[in-house]
């Protein structure tokens, strides 16, 4: 193979509109795993919305990992351990709840099982829910409930109004956390310094494989710093303009197979493997 590792973005990349992973990508993971490939699954997702794609492509046998929080935490899915993690320092949650509040946006993190918002009823705090198949706890105040480790916060609203808010916190928050779009409606915030990249290259570190080793496979703007990062990096049909500018290939969407014909045309090179639509 000329690529050992490979990051797969979840929503828009990995699984198709529905939220599945359809038999012929799973066919292809397999066959990349049992040649060896190790699978990271890499998401803006908590550890607990992964877990149970990582248990369908069976990555606890074949010594995958799950890349949490667009890198916060980076988990090794045979052995449970966390084999890295970075955490948004305690005295920053007021400042970030009160953007939220000045700029009129949901604000929601994550606990466990559940999403701690003081806004449940919002439609992207519902869909966030949806998406991780986690529950919520509604809180009277953001800043006094959250005296826990966070390695991630969301805020949400309107794609287009959200992109004005994303440019009002940089300019107040921006050095001294990683800000960004993962969807037009989701602005990520993270502990500075952290992104997709920067994680693999920690995770790659730790397994002594190179950047040339990895294949990296994403979508929307937080992929965009581990596809340019990778040996190979590819951007979906349906991805962001941006992002797939910033890639070496374009792939069919999440809804033909995408990933697929990644696994099979780029990496294991099988005869017979089904042209580029």
């Amino acid at each position: 193979m000329d690529y050992k590792v490979l990051a797969l973005d979840l929503d828009g990349t990995l699984t198709n509109s529905r939220k599945e992973i359809t038999g012929r990508t799973k066919e292809a993971i397999t066959r990349f795993q049992e040649a060896g490939g190790i699978v990271v699954l890499a998401s803006g997702r908590p550890v607990y919305g992964i877990t149970g794609i990582a248990r369908e492509l069976n990555l606890q046998e074949h010594g995958g990992y799950i890349l949490a929080f667009n890198g916060g935490q980076v988990v090794d899915c045979k052995t449970g351990e966390t084999i890295f993690q970075k955490t948004i320092p305690e005295e920053l949650i007021g400042d970030l709840d009160r953007q939220a509040h000045k700029n009129h946006v949901a604000i929601m993190t994550y606990q466990d099982e559940n999403l701690i918002t003081e806004t449940p009823d919002d439609p992207y705090v519902r869909k966030e829910m949806s998406i991780n198949h986690m529950g919520v706890k509604k809180v009277d105040s953001f800043t006094d409930y959250v005296h826990f480790p966070v390695t991630k916060c969301l805020l949400t609203e309107d794609g287009e109004y959200l992109a004005k808010v994303e440019k009002r916190v940089k300019e107040s928050l921006g050095d001294q956390l990683s800000i960004y779009r993962s969807e037009p409606f989701f602005l990520e915030v993270m502990p500075e310094g952290i992104d997709k990249a920067k994680s693999l290259e920690q995770l790659l570190e730790h397994i002594h494989l190179s950047r040339e080793d990895l294949a990296a496979c994403g979508d929307g703007f937080n992929d965009q710093s581990m596809i340019e990062y990778a040996g190979l990096g590819v951007a979906m049909e349906n991805g962001q303009q941006q992002v797939k500018e910033a890639a070496d290939v374009i792939a069919p969407s999440n809804d033909e197979d995408g990933i697929a014909w990644v696994v099979s045309s780029q990496i294991l090179h099988e005869s017979g493997a089904w042209d580029r639509v």
